[in-house]
């Protein structure tokens, strides 16, 4: 196939704004959550980590949290939470539900 002249910039800065674009493109809500979540809310949910201590984090399996709707958890991980950054400019909303639903697997 041949381009026009004038489409190949064009085409060249919509290939690089895909493969620099701020979304990430795990697999499932499992990897998402190792790579954007472990950190603080730890391997298993329970907070356990030193920073989910020092922020005294609620274990996401803890009834306080399981007894949110979808739609707040939602929310806080778009949006964010006190000191938890917001995930909407870097996860597709369709990655947030996997998330929520995650989150509900870690329900003890």
């Amino acid at each position: 196939m041949v381009l026009p002249r004038s489409a190949k910039p064009s085409l060249a800065v919509i290939v690089l704004a895909f493969m620099f674009s701020t979304y990430t493109f795990a697999d499932s809500g499992p990897d998402i959550y190792k790579t954007k979540c472990s950190a603080c809310h730890g391997k298993n949910g329970a907070g356990d980590t030193m920073l989910g201590k020092n922020l005294k984090l609620r274990a996401l399996g803890s009834d306080d949290v399981q007894k949110q709707s979808d739609d707040e958890l939602f929310t806080i991980i778009s949006k964010g939470r006190k000191r938890m950054p917001p995930f909407d400019r870097k996860l597709s909303k369709d990655q947030i539900h996997d998330l929520v639903k995650y989150v509900r697997s870690l329900k003890k």
